[in-house]
């Protein structure tokens, strides 16, 4: 199952299924609308929102090796966090409006995990069991302001830095090897995948909850593959994880 969050085209927020065909049914019990009747949409009826409303989005740095390598790092003894806020959140299909006087802006395809129930203090062993499904990130970067401060509040966390969606994936839908690609006007930057992870998902879900309290609908961006890149004005960007879909964003630099 793969869950999107829409507004229909009465201007109301629902929630439903995205069909392999590219229609929308409805869920009735989650937008109110108890009836017999299925509803659909098409795609194009429809603006697609956040698939989630996260309270925080928790950024993991330098998960994949060859990353590392590629901006001469180290690779870290412990996951290496950060945190995005609420503003940073963009949608699927719209345009993500960076920052102006700028040199580097850059992608970062990734693995979103999304938390099911608020949490805290939770083992790798139960991980599984706070996890509602998988969605789409892209960790857009401030690099200027990245390389001046510690604490990367300029670098990651401005407005439209972190588009997510389109939808969330059940986790039986997202492999263990899941593919996570990133492609910039249809050319292939970068291309990695779940299996390169290191520190996988039930690590980071242990050690993210036991510092800090995880709410419903909070994201953990799990880490980009080798192949970060600039952005620029008018550039498409689709970020595709296996089993999730494509999260695509149009990009506008002021």
């Amino acid at each position: 199952m793969r869950q999107i969050r829409f507004r229909d085209p009465d201007g109301d927020v629902r929630y439903g299924e995205l069909i392999d065909d590219g229609t929308i049914r409805a869920d009735p019990i989650r937008t109110g609308r108890v009836t017999d009747a299925v509803e659909t949409f098409e795609m194009e009826s429809i603006e697609v929102l956040p698939p989630c409303d996260p309270s925080k989005i928790v950024c993991v740095g330098r998960n994949y090796a060859d990353h590392a390598e590629e901006m001469g790092n180290e690779i870290p003894d412990r996951p290496l966090l950060f945190l995005k806020s609420p503003n940073a959140v963009a949608s699927h299909g719209s345009t993500v409006e960076l920052l102006t006087g700028i040199e580097t802006l850059d992608h970062e395809a990734e693995l979103g995990v999304v938390i099911a129930e608020r949490c805290r203090h939770v083992s790798a062993d139960d991980a599984d069991g706070v996890i509602a499904g998988y969605t789409c990130v892209n960790d857009i970067s401030n690099r200027d302001d990245q390389r001046r401060e510690t604490n990367w509040v300029r670098g990651k966390s401005f407005d439209d830095s972190a588009p997510i969606g389109p939808v969330i994936a059940a986790p039986e839908n997202v492999p263990d090897d899941a593919s996570v690609r990133c492609r910039v006007n249809g050319e292939l930057r970068q291309d990695g995948s779940r299996d390169q992870f290191i520190f996988s998902v039930p690590e980071l879900i242990e050690e993210i909850t036991a510092y800090m309290t995880l709410e419903a609908g909070d994201v953990i961006s799990t880490g980009t593959p080798e192949g970060v890149g600039p952005l620029a004005d008018g550039d498409t960007v689709e970020i595709e994880v296996e089993g999730v879909g494509t999260l695509e964003n149009q990009v506008r630099i002021p």
